[in-house]
């Protein structure tokens, strides 16, 4: 009995579900009575996940066993407002969202960091850089980015009209989870014909959607809508992997990574054709495959 529960242990440890490498939940505080929670992975050099609008870290799953499996520590965190975070009132323009994001780097201690956003988090990536250069981080990953502009201006004028995010505002107060409904099935690129996510997950992303503050969903939707990172594209002063689809009716590529691409000094521009905006679960045997070569170059 004692050999075989020796064997055991010695097995345990061994095996990718070792201590090592078993989720550690913690929550930080980055200002007073806002906590923000952390789920902390791995071992080796490490890699903060920044998820999109209006999801929680949870959007990660499929990226994080990769990154892990490769000797990355991964740090996946819910964005105040909406997971398990803490939900306040106020706090959610890029400034306090980058300042949150140095507030989990300064506390882990992290160094030699590679930043991953999706969507909405690609705005904390680059506001990182603008507002604490990119203190403590060597690489950076924009993914399905809303970066530099979405909002149609007079220097963006194929950008998207203000009328349209007006609208879809007045959706989420009328009925948040109808809106969800819909919003699901553009950001898959789900049609009549075309379905390529299974109705069993769809609902469990809406789901992960709906535990999110309807505050904080309609103030962040204001912010990634109308922030202009344009003068702030140069200051990312480390390599960096854009991806984007040419498909995503989400966030059009054509106002936003294919102009990212120009401005950021040092980067590698990569296409998903076909793709719509959901590429962690859509292309997500490709982009981890892209993500990791990336991380490792």
């Amino acid at each position: 009995m004692e050999e075989n529960q020796a064997n055991g242990n010695e097995l345990f440890r061994n095996s990718s579900f070792s201590k090592s490498k078993i989720s550690t939940d913690k929550y930080i505080e980055t200002e007073t009575n806002v906590q923000l929670y952390v789920k902390d992975y791995g071992e080796g050099k490490p890699v903060i996940l920044i998820h999109g609008w209006p999801l929680s870290n949870e959007m990660w799953e499929y990226q994080i066993d990769a990154l892990v499996e490769n000797n990355f520590r991964v740090i996946a965190y819910d964005r105040r407002g909406f997971g398990k975070s803490s939900q306040p009132w106020d706090g959610y323009d890029y400034d306090t969202l980058a300042d949150d994001l140095k507030a989990i780097i300064d506390q882990l201690e992290l160094e030699d960091v590679s930043l991953v956003g999706f969507s909405m988090g690609g705005g904390e990536v680059v506001r990182y850089f603008s507002r604490h250069g990119g203190k403590n981080v060597v690489k950076a990953v924009l993914i399905s980015s809303v970066t530099p502009l979405l909002l149609k201006t007079d220097s963006n004028p194929d950008g998207v009209p203000q009328e349209k995010y007006d609208a879809m505002a007045e959706q989420i107060k009328d009925d948040r989870m109808n809106f969800l409904e819909s919003f699901a099935k553009t950001f898959f690129g789900v049609t009549f014909i075309i379905k390529p996510i299974s109705t069993a997950l769809l609902d469990y992303y809406r789901m992960l959607c709906s535990f999110a503050s309807p505050r904080a969903t309609l103030e962040c939707a204001k912010s990634f809508s109308t922030t202009d990172f344009s003068n702030e594209m140069r200051d990312i002063s480390v390599p960096t992997l854009i991806i984007h689809g040419d498909e995503d009716k989400t966030v059009p590529i054509e106002i936003t990574s294919e102009i990212a691409a120009r401005l950021i000094p040092d980067n590698i521009f990569i296409v998903y054709e076909g793709a719509p905006h959901g590429l962690f679960y859509i292309e997500k045997k490709k982009l981890n495959s892209d993500l990791i070569k990336f991380l490792n170059s």
